[in-house]
């Protein structure tokens, strides 16, 4: 069974990449890119989705195998091994503009796929010691209000005109971005008030999670300031900047033109499986573990990600999540395609 779970080790990969692309020059830089934007979608073009859940028997066994928890642990001493590569790497002599949008590309995607994706895996978990680890990911990328307002807001208000993370029909990636990055970090802070007044707590206290995710981003930032100067500093946060970019864009495709009925004012219905976009591409699932398979992880948040499911009422999406933002990219075409998966899967079109 622990043989299963090394599968899982594949994202890791993503850090031999990025590694190369900080050590060489040229092309070199890109690699990540290539790879992730480019040779992924063109593979999982000729790849069915794979729909096949566990059985009820393995995915006990599944979800006691510690071996799943530990790869997700190993991300945070390679993440910030590599951020600190990574800004280094931007002190080597005769580099070109060219070479250092790449080597920033390239840490944007560590930033996505672990310092917010793998994040937002543990920041589910009820555990102290794996929230603290999603939180020290997310400090790398400038997000760690993503905690408050991932588990708190957006779980709650999904697929409703509220949530500021769930797109809207005929909305554009770009019109999405000026939505959601403003009205999840204004919406952290006010969730976060709430839960303090509600605690009997004061706003300017200890307790304010929100004040220390403050002070420790702005921390980093200046340990970056004043260890590689201004420069270098820049390049760190268009990097934070296209990792953000990127998770938003991943939350753009999972729930797009999708709603929940208003049962009365303010309360809506269970958010289920046909509430989210989910995908079945296996090289896509793996890159991002799982999370794919969002439309079971809306229905059962607390579930791990080795364990998540397909349902077979849930609308799929035409192919996985790196060809899916690519497409999202390009609106009138992104519209045309998902107008049609929406009355395929018989999902109601509405704003």
């Amino acid at each position: 069974m622990k043989l299963r779970a090394f599968k899982y080790c594949y994202p890791l990969l993503m850090f031999v990449y990025a590694w190369i692309a900080f050590i060489y020059k040229g092309w070199f830089t890109f690699i990540p890119v290539i790879w992730a934007y480019f040779l992924i979608p063109l593979l999982e073009l000729f790849t069915k989705p794979d729909p096949k859940n566990v059985d009820a028997a393995e995915e006990e066994l599944v979800k006691a195998d510690r071996t799943y928890d530990l790869i997700l642990y190993a991300v945070v001493p390679l993440h910030y091994t590599s951020l600190i590569y990574f800004l280094f790497s931007l002190q080597q002599p005769d580099l070109t503009w060219i070479e250092y949008a790449g080597r920033i590309l390239s840490m944007g995607l560590l930033f996505g796929v672990f310092g917010i994706n793998v994040a937002h895996e543990l920041g589910h978990r009820v555990n102290r010691f794996e929230q603290t680890l999603a939180k020290m990911l997310l400090c790398t990328a400038q997000y760690m209000h993503f905690f408050v307002e991932h588990n708190k807001g957006h779980h709650k208000r999904v697929a409703t005109h509220e949530d500021p993370s769930s797109a809207r029909l005929n909305e554009s990636l770009f019109e999405f971005y000026f939505r959601t990055i403003p009205g999840v970090y204004f919406s952290a802070w006010e969730i976060e008030t709430k839960e303090l007044k509600k605690k009997g707590r004061r706003f300017f206290s200890i307790h304010n999670q929100m004040i220390w995710f403050v002070i420790l981003q702005l921390s980093l930032v200046a340990v970056i300031f004043f260890s590689f100067g201004w420069f270098i500093t820049l390049c760190y946060l268009v990097a934070a900047g296209f990792g953000i970019g990127l998770l938003e864009a991943v939350n753009y495709i999972e729930h797009y033109g999708l709603r929940r009925k208003e049962i009365e004012p303010g309360k809506y219905e269970r958010a289920m499986p046909e509430h989210s976009w989910n995908s079945d591409h296996i090289i896509g699932r793996l890159s991002l573990f799982e999370l794919s398979r969002h439309s079971d992880h809306h229905y059962m948040a607390s579930r791990k990600y080795q364990v998540l499911r397909h349902h077979d009422n849930s609308p799929q999406m035409p192919t996985g999540y790196p060809g899916m933002i690519i497409l999202a990219h390009f609106p009138p075409i992104f519209f045309k395609v998902m107008r049609k998966q929406m009355e395929k899967f018989g999902v109601e079109i509405n704003r």
